[in-house]
Order: structure tokens, then C-alpha cells, then sequence
């Protein structure tokens, strides 16, 4: 039996956990900062992986397998809070920001800031009704649901009852 290395190993998590950071492969594979970050130059240089920069991480893919706007989402489902924030704009399909603030029980200032982010990557769109604020999906939800069922396993089958239900209201014609 052959000894996988940290290069392989590193791949595989990337492979399997398309959106890590260097400090999620550091933790989950318990290797040290110098070893991860060696090892993903020399991965990244051998054009096997690509990565790029969104707010304080730098996030990993394999080469060639995901279009921007795929990267984009799964940046997005690897944060908890702007997670949930997408997923609850995706099953509302326009709620206001108090709305939001309500459900996630966060400040209207961090759903400004978590917003702000998803409207930069094209993922939603702000607009103002009144005095509230409204957000809508850009993307097709299909296409998130795609990716958080081959992507994101453990987060699909948190939500699989959620998404089962919202996917089918959208199927619905609206009365």
C-alpha cells in the first residue's frame, strides 16, 4: 500500500471540497500553515488548481471545472451567515431586509455587508420599494440547488426537505 502525500491529499480535498480556504485544508487534514501553503503554490503552478481572492480568503478549485458564477456560489455556501442569507432569499424569493434580519437574527448593518457581497458577485439584486429594501436572485435557483447537491452533500441534506419544498413553489405558477 502506497502513502498518499500532502500534495495528493490536498488535491483530494479540493476535489471533494470545491471553495476551501487555506485555513479549512490547515485544520480538516492537520497540517501546519507552511506545509498547506507550499504545497497549494506547487499545486496552483502545475496549473492542477486555480484560486482566487474573495474578502479575507483566497479559495481553491480544481482547474477547469467551474465557470465564474460557480465559483461565486460555492464562495458563498462555505460562509454560514451569507449561506443562510442566500438560501433564505432563494425561498422567499423577495424579502425585505427586515425580513432578513428577523430570520437570521443578525443586524440590518451585517445583512448590509453580507448583501453588499452577493450583489458584487452578481448572486442577488437590491431594490427599493418604499422605505424597505427588497432582494432577488440574478442567478436561476436551480442552478444553486445544482451545485449545493453535487458540491455541498452535507449542507444538501440539511436543507433537502427546505429546498424540496421552495424548488416545487417555484415550479408553481404564481396566483
Amino acid at each position: 500500500m502506497k502513502l498518499q502525500g500532502n500534495t495528493d491529499r490536498i488535491l483530494e480535498y479540493i476535489v471533494s471540497n470545491p471553495g476551501c480556504h487555506l485555513r479549512q485544508l490547515k485544520k480538516d487534514l492537520g497540517l501546519s500553515m507552511g506545509t498547506v501553503q507550499y504545497h497549494l503554490n506547487h499545486l496552483e503552478k502545475a496549473g492542477k488548481i486555480i484560486s482566487d481572492k474573495f474578502n479575507l480568503h483566497r479559495c481553491y478549485y480544481v482547474s477547469g471545472l467551474f465557470k465564474e458564477n460557480e465559483r461565486c456560489i460555492l464562495r458563498i455556501l462555505n460562509q454560514q451567515t451569507a449561506r443562510q442569507l442566500l438560501m433564505f432569499i432563494v425561498e422567499r424569493k423577495s424579502p425585505t431586509q427586515t425580513d432578513i434580519v428577523n430570520h437570521l437574527g443578525i443586524t440590518a448593518a451585517s445583512v448590509n455587508w453580507h448583501v453588499k457581497r452577493l450583489v458584487e458577485l452578481g448572486i442577488i439584486s437590491e431594490s427599493r420599494e418604499g422605505k424597505y429594501r427588497r432582494y432577488q436572485l440574478v442567478v436561476e435557483p436551480r442552478h444553486i440547488i445544482v451545485i449545493l447537491k453535487n458540491y455541498r452533500t452535507n449542507l444538501w441534506n440539511t436543507w433537502s426537505d427546505r429546498l424540496a419544498e421552495m424548488f416545487l413553489s417555484l415550479s408553481r405558477p404564481e396566483t
